[in-house]
């Protein structure tokens, strides 16, 4: 097989026939021979690249789409089969969406000049974006700029209209299929998650030129939300999750500025499921995680203007972490005592300090220690349940 390189043929010296043993080697030329061994240089292989030689692709890549995408849409019969097929080439190279997203949304304009291939348009976007793993966010993106750049506007609405149509339609079944089969609530999930990737992504100018969310999305997650919530199973569980950690903290803002208390009540309702839903250890876990995620600002640090390094004259909590130790005799102290520093050199100077284990709490022993080893890593139930009463009842007092 060609690898795309021309080769010159191997150029190579004649071999000439060992001396036999009648030929006479004059004694000199022997000795001065093996004094000085002679260097064999090897034959040199002469190889040429040409300019004309194909192009290389890896196995296993195909070149029909960049192809045909380069000789525009001619070679497509239909415009599903060149949507289709962009869609394809953008989730296996989404880092070519900058690059290609202009010539693609040029020839949909020359091709989309009628209600149903709008309609076709809008349907396979969404179905990519709903069926194939990790391209909600790549189809949102791609939805907010077919929505400033389709110059098609028929009767029956423009791209964004008959996008937010098509998610309604999804929507308005939310409660049969939270609570459907294990497929159903699969397809429902994805849509969920598209729908917090277009609430983030699509953008919407108004008159004055400024930008905004569509309020309508906002108003239906927090819908999802609840039917989510309303099943607590372990998979519309998790999808919650998902949806909060995308979404929550720019939902809150939003809500803040509207005067609404909607974050809390959902604070509230994964509480409750804490508490009283039947699922599985991990997911209330990851439920209380979020809430700890909520309670830290989503995870979001907004730095003071002015700052202020603690010391004890300043901050009346400064010593409050600090380790307690304890003299030879028994008595405690911390670094608030006065004589601190003269206990503590004390305390490093006793030989007796820690013998087995270095300062980072490695064993020097080497082997481990028996009795610690058969303890199990996991919580007892009723110390798991106490710990998870304690995190809400904490969330409660940091509210009051």
């Amino acid at each position: 097989m060609s690898d795309g390189f021309d080769r010159a043929p191997e150029q190579t010296k004649p071999l000439r026939a060992p001396p036999s043993s009648q030929d006479k080697i004059p004694q000199q030329n022997l000795e001065s021979a093996m004094a000085k061994p002679q260097v064999v240089v090897a034959p040199v292989l002469m190889s040429k690249l040409s300019v004309n030689a194909p192009e290389f692709y890896p196995s296993g890549y195909s070149s029909n789409y960049t192809e045909s995408y380069e000789d525009g849409c001619e070679d497509y019969p239909t415009l599903s089969e060149y949507v289709q097929d962009f869609l394809n080439h953008l989730t296996e190279q989404p880092g070519s969406f900058e690059t290609e997203i202009e010539q693609f949304a040029e020839t949909l304009n020359g091709w989309v000049t009628t209600d149903d291939a709008l309609q076709e348009l809008v349907e396979l976007i969404y179905q990519q974006a709903t069926s194939i793993p990790n391209f909600s966010y790549m189809g949102a993106r791609l939805c907010n700029y077919l929505s400033h750049h389709l110059t098609i506007s028929p009767q029956s609405g423009n791209f964004r209209q008959l996008l937010l149509q098509r998610c309604r339609t999804e929507y308005e079944a939310k409660d049969q299929a939270a609570k459907g089969d294990e497929v159903t609530r699969k397809r429902f999930h994805a849509f969920v998650l598209f729908l917090g990737e277009l609430y983030l992504n699509l953008e919407i100018k108004g008159k004055n030129g400024q930008v905004t969310s569509a309020d309508i999305l906002q108003v239906g997650l927090r819908e999802l939300l609840n039917a989510l919530f309303s099943n607590p199973m372990d998979d519309n569980l998790i999808c919650a999750v998902k949806l909060l950690k995308l979404t929550g903290s720019v939902l809150e803002d939003a809500w803040k500025e509207k005067g609404k208390m909607d974050m809390e009540e959902i604070i509230q309702r994964i509480e409750n499921v804490v508490l009283d839903a039947n699922c599985s250890r991990d997911v209330k876990q990851m439920l209380l995680k979020l809430v700890e995620l909520r309670s830290s600002n989503w995870g979001r640090v907004h730095a003071t203007s002015t700052y202020r390094e603690a010391t004890p004259e300043n901050d009346p909590n400064y010593f409050m972490n600090e380790p307690t130790f304890y003299t030879s005799d028994g008595v405690p102290f911390t670094a608030a005592d006065p004589d601190y520093q003269e206990k503590y050199q004390e305390l490093l100077e006793r030989e007796d300090f820690f013998p087995d284990y270095e300062e980072n709490g490695t064993d020097l022993a080497g082997a481990g220690d028996p009795y610690l080893d058969d303890i199990d890593d996991e919580m007892d139930p009723e110390i798991e349940e106490a710990y998870e009463k304690f995190c809400l009842e904490s969330e409660r007092k940091r509210k009051q």
